[in-house]
């Protein structure tokens, strides 16, 4: 049975249908790809799966268990961890605080247990614990708003264009990372965005949005050889 699983999901914003009836399943441990222009509908389907936005149409479930009439906290409480466009870090707050914001639900010893995993992921927040976070780079950035999704008990981690803003080589680390949490951690990992090329890179399989409707998918490997891709999302 697949951790996450969709099936002919549609998402309308009154005559607009952003989400024509995309299926797809993701497995524990394995990273999918979810590629497509600006527009696209792929920030659609990931707040579709998080019950932000209602769907017009089909079924989103999780280990069989369907998430309708659920509300985003419901699904969040199934260990859904969501890493938003913008990164939306609380500027404020230290990064030590941040984590412990995304641990809010669990007990103390849980947390700090947490926050040497996530610190284990990513060094340079154990380097940054006390600095405030509107202070950080985009990328450290970035890193903390992941680590931040990872502080609960995640089971399915989504991700909305993570290397919007990050400069290329840490956006090449965090992508490692991704993949090395998802098998230590057996997490399922949907990764939406624009960079075609470095998603394809770290996703064992992909899937392509078109104006809402899922046109291609497959393994990555095979979905970069495909000249379609190549010429629309690859520049080649």
């Amino acid at each position: 049975m697949s951790l996450l699983r969709l099936d002919d999901v549609h998402v309308k914003y009154g005559q607009v249908h952003a989400v024509r009836g995309v299926s797809l399943s993701i497995e524990a441990g394995e990273v999918v790809a979810l590629v497509g222009s600006n527009g696209a509908g792929k920030s659609s389907t990931l707040k579709a799966i998080l019950a932000m936005v209602p769907t017009a149409g089909g079924e989103i479930s999780i280990d069989g268990h369907s998430l309708a009439g659920l509300k985003p906290w419901d699904v969040t409480r199934l260990g859904v961890g969501f890493s938003p466009e913008g990164r939306r870090v609380f500027p404020a707050l230290s990064v030590l605080e941040n984590l412990r914001v995304g641990g809010y639900s669990q007990s103390r010893a849980f947390v700090a247990e947490r926050i040497e995993r996530v610190c284990s992921y990513f060094p340079v927040l154990r380097e940054r614990a006390r600095q405030r976070a509107g202070s950080l780079s985009g990328g450290e950035q970035q890193m903390l708003a992941i680590g931040r999704a990872l502080m609960p008990r995640t089971r399915l981690f989504l991700l909305d264009e993570p290397s919007l803003g990050v400069a290329p080589l840490i956006v090449d680390k965090i992508g490692e990372i991704l993949v090395e949490v998802a098998k230590q951690e057996q997490l399922g990992v949907l990764l939406a965005e624009q960079n075609a090329s470095w998603a394809l890179d770290v996703a064992s399989r992909g899937v392509i949005l078109e104006l809402g409707r899922l046109t291609l998918s497959g393994d990555s490997s095979i979905l970069r050889d495909n000249p379609d891709v190549r010429s629309a999302y690859l520049g080649l």
